[in-house]
C-alpha cells in the first residue's frame, strides 16, 4: 500500500526498480508516474558489471540492506524504460 495521493498514480511511495533497454537499472522511491516518464526520489542507478557486480547481486543487496542514494531526483523517460516492479517483490522470492 502507498501513500493515498490519486493523482500521483499507484506506485507513489513505494520504492520500485526500473529496467531500461540500455541495461541501466534504476532503483528509488516512485514519485510520479506519466506519459512523460517515472520520476523517481531518493534513487540510485546501476549498469550492468559496474564495481564488479551483476545486476542481480545489485538488486540482491539493494532488496536486502535498502537504496543507497546517488541522485535526489530521477526522471527516466517512456521510451528508455523496460520494466517496472516494486523492489519489494525481489524479497519474497
Amino acid at each position: 500500500m502507498g501513500t493515498f495521493h490519486d493523482d500521483k498514480g499507484e506506485l507513489h511511495g513505494i520504492t520500485v526498480v526500473v529496467t531500461t533497454k540500455t541495461d541501466r537499472v534504476y532503483v528509488g522511491r516512485c514519485d510520479t508516474t506519466g506519459p512523460e516518464g517515472i520520476i523517481l526520489l531518493d534513487a540510485d542507478h546501476h549498469d550492468d558489471g559496474e564495481n564488479g557486480r551483476s545486476t542481480d547481486q545489485y538488486l540482491e543487496r539493494d532488496a536486502k540492506f535498502g537504496v543507497f542514494k546517488k541522485h535526489d531526483r530521477v526522471v527516466v523517460p517512456t521510451d528508455e524504460i523496460d520494466s517496472v516492479y516494486r523492489l519489494g517483490e525481489l524479497r519474497s522470492q
